[in-house]
């Protein structure tokens, strides 16, 4: 099984400790990670909106399964999110406590978790 993990592009990959610890706690549990931010955006080569858009779509194609993390709310994620839906994937949404998820992603997530830290995310993970 295969998971996509959708969550916000920081061109300094401050948030490459959250990406680890959700692609860890997948692949303890059977499914192997894939995101964007993690295998394509912060690698040397670059990439027109049009290109990263065309990769994402074929990525999510390939999954079971897609979390978004909207700890930090990005247009793409929705895009991730709504594509996902519309291909009948199943969408766990994931954000810090106090983050503000919109009624929309809410409607088509088949389950939110909050977490208070880092940690909170693998039990959350696990419990799926």
């Amino acid at each position: 099984m295969k998971a996509y993990i959708g969550i916000k592009y920081y061109e300094d990959y401050r948030n490459k400790t959250i990406i680890d610890k959700i692609s860890s706690a997948l692949e303890r549990n059977g499914y192997r990670a894939s995101c964007i931010v993690r295998d394509i955006q912060n690698h040397q080569v670059r990439y027109n909106p049009q290109e990263l858009m065309k990769l994402t779509f074929k990525e999510i194609d390939e999954c079971n399964l897609v979390i978004i993390d909207l700890t930090e709310k990005g247009v793409g994620l929705g895009i991730e999110a709504g594509y996902a839906f519309a291909k009948g994937i199943r969408i766990i949404t994931i954000a810090k406590e106090g983050s503000d998820i919109s009624e929309t992603l809410e409607g088509i997530s088949k389950e939110i978790f909050f977490y208070k830290d880092i940690e909170d995310i693998e039990m959350a993970i696990d419990k799926l």
